[in-house]
């Protein structure tokens, strides 16, 4: 049976190209996902079907038909998952350092979402389409952390809501490049899709709304180590931002300098390089009211074994 979206555009989001707002106003839905969905013709401006070039107006109704999710392709793998948390509705995974969330090109398997349905096939959330059964929101490959994981298309749009006005708890800790002068800090600039490197996100004065707070944890000369909490959740958001502020994160191979000086190879030295393969970041706290209970849940895990050997040595270097 279908599912029967609603949507009405109000003053502040007129103007806007109907995908680009889509994409705002269904964070649950990829890109991608809202693309098809246009080009089938489920998505309807005020009764006439859309295209994603149309520029949407104060009052426009949207209406968004969801078919039925299609069977899967996608094979089931018995991979090890950590599972924080688990009820009826929806399920909290630590994801490992390395692994990828859902499948992509180059990606088909060994992701979450192979892990996902060998353990609980049949009882994922369809919403985000085949390709990304119960995933509501994600992290990167190499980031490690908290990921909530929706079981019911009930779970799985109250999260959604969530995500969209910002009323999610996301916690992070990394270890960046420097000593940044102040203890603590905000960071508002808007992100989008680098024109030079489409891998790469950047600030632009046309891209969404991306707002960072951060604070130092503990510092070592050339680097510190930090906490940055999400007011909002964008692609790469504290990657970008930290590299926007002078202090990109230790190991990241997209926004890091590409090199390490002769103090930084001090610091870092007895760190292995399988340790340092990949930026130096865990979502470490994530907190939610339940979309179903309206209890509040809060979940918060150590730091992985990776990140507290980088900091051990740190501090055993430190002068």
């Amino acid at each position: 049976m279908d599912e029967i979206l609603n949507i009405r555009v109000e003053k502040e989001e007129a103007g806007s190209r109907l995908d680009k707002f889509l994409s705002g106003e269904l964070p649950e839905l990829s890109r991608s996902r809202i693309q098809k969905l246009l080009s089938q013709g489920n998505i309807t401006r005020n009764g006439q079907t859309a295209k994603n070039s149309e520029k949407v107006a104060e009052g426009d109704h949207l209406m968004i038909t969801l078919p039925p999710p299609e069977p899967l392709d996608i094979r089931p793998e018995n991979i090890p998952l950590e599972i924080v948390y688990e009820d009826e509705d929806l399920l909290v995974v630590n994801k490992p350092r390395g692994m990828v969330v859902h499948p992509a090109p180059g990606h088909y398997s060994g992701t979450l979402v192979n892990g996902l349905l060998y353990h609980f096939e049949g009882a994922l959330s369809g919403i985000n389409g085949v390709a990304r059964p119960g995933i509501v929101h994600r992290i990167d490959k190499d980031t490690s952390g908290l990921l909530v994981v929706c079981k019911t298309d009930r779970a799985h749009q109250g999260m959604a809501d969530r995500l969209k006005v910002h009323d999610i708890e996301r916690v992070y800790h990394a270890i960046v490049y420097g000593n940044p002068k102040e203890e603590e800090g905000t960071i508002s600039a808007p992100l989008g899709r680098s024109e030079q490197d489409r891998k790469k996100m950047a600030i632009r004065p046309d891209g969404r709304r991306a707002v960072t707070h951060w604070r130092v944890l503990e510092r070592f000369g050339a680097f510190t180590y930090v906490e940055a909490r999400l007011e909002t959740g964008r692609t790469h958001q504290i990657r970008v931002h930290m590299k926007s502020m002078g202090h990109p994160l230790l190991g990241d191979p997209l926004y890091g300098p590409g090199g390490l000086s002769g103090q930084d190879k001090s610091l870092l030295r007895g760190i292995s390089q399988e340790d340092l393969a990949g930026q130096i970041l865990v979502a470490k706290v994530l907190g939610f009211e339940h979309p179903i209970t309206g209890e509040y849940k809060h979940f918060e895990i150590p730091l992985p074994d990776y990140f507290a050997r980088i900091l051990h040595v740190l501090r055993q270097n430190r002068r």
